[in-house]
């Protein structure tokens, strides 16, 4: 899928996007938790850059969390950059944020960051190499031993387990009867249009990024996460 294509979707989704996806938040919300973890050893200011932010969801529970951090949302969609702008106002953290329309190799150069985060960002790179240079494009960003927390859809899709989660993934998603016709659709689209890999796969384009082996710290059905400090080189 083409990146206008991308943001179009998202765009379209934007205003009402939380809700569509709330019966996942239990998901959201653990991995989130698990993330805060992870950050704790920051600095108490640190500077975290949200690639991919969406509508701010990890923004508003980090900034809950730490209040000190400061943040730099990254999002191509610009409809849910705004709804991430207005999320941060009505929370009262917007003076901590900077919000880039955009994509990372737009983003102006600055001090490098503490920690960054991408979650259900990397999926969408179809190609293993251009997905490694997208970490890159995050390592290069981050100090050296700098934080990336990272989380994908991830399964061996050839596998008789996958085609068992997917079932249960697609009714979870669903919340109640699903038609054979959807449960094909996402067969479909998941190795076609997001890029479904085992979390070995996964771990190795973020090794090639410029990481440090990438700790798997979260699963929940099909969502896997890691995280993984900045090599002290990036090539």
């Amino acid at each position: 899928m083409q990146r206008k294509e991308l943001e179009a979707i998202f765009d379209q989704q934007a205003a009402g996007y939380d809700q569509q996806w709330s019966r996942l938040a239990p998901i959201r919300d653990g991995l989130n938790l698990l993330v805060s973890a992870v950050f704790s050893g920051l600095p108490a200011d640190a500077r975290v850059l949200c690639v991919g932010a969406g509508t701010g969801s990890e923004i508003l529970h980090l900034a809950q969390r730490f209040p000190e951090y400061h943040f730099t949302a990254v999002e191509p969609s610009a409809s849910m950059l705004e709804v991430c702008r207005r999320r941060a106002e009505e929370h009262g953290i917007a003076s901590r944020c900077e919000f880039h329309n955009g994509y990372l190799e737009t983003l102006a150069p600055s001090t490098p960051f503490d920690a960054a985060t991408s979650l259900l960002v990397s999926q969408f790179i179809m190609e293993e190499e251009k997905r490694s240079d997208f970490f890159r494009e995050i390592a290069e960003r981050l100090r050296p031993g700098g934080y990336l927390a990272s989380a994908d859809l991830a399964s061996d899709i050839d596998s008789m387990a996958y085609q068992s989660l997917l079932d249960v993934w697609v009714q979870l998603m669903s919340a109640g009867d699903v038609s054979p016709d959807t449960v094909e659709r996402f067969r479909a689209m998941y190795g076609r249009d997001v890029a479904v890999l085992p979390p070995e796969r996964i771990s190795a384009i973020m090794t090639a990024g410029g990481f440090d082996a990438p700790v798997p710290f979260f699963q929940a059905g099909l969502v896997h996460a890691w995280y993984a400090r900045r090599t002290s080189s990036v090539i």
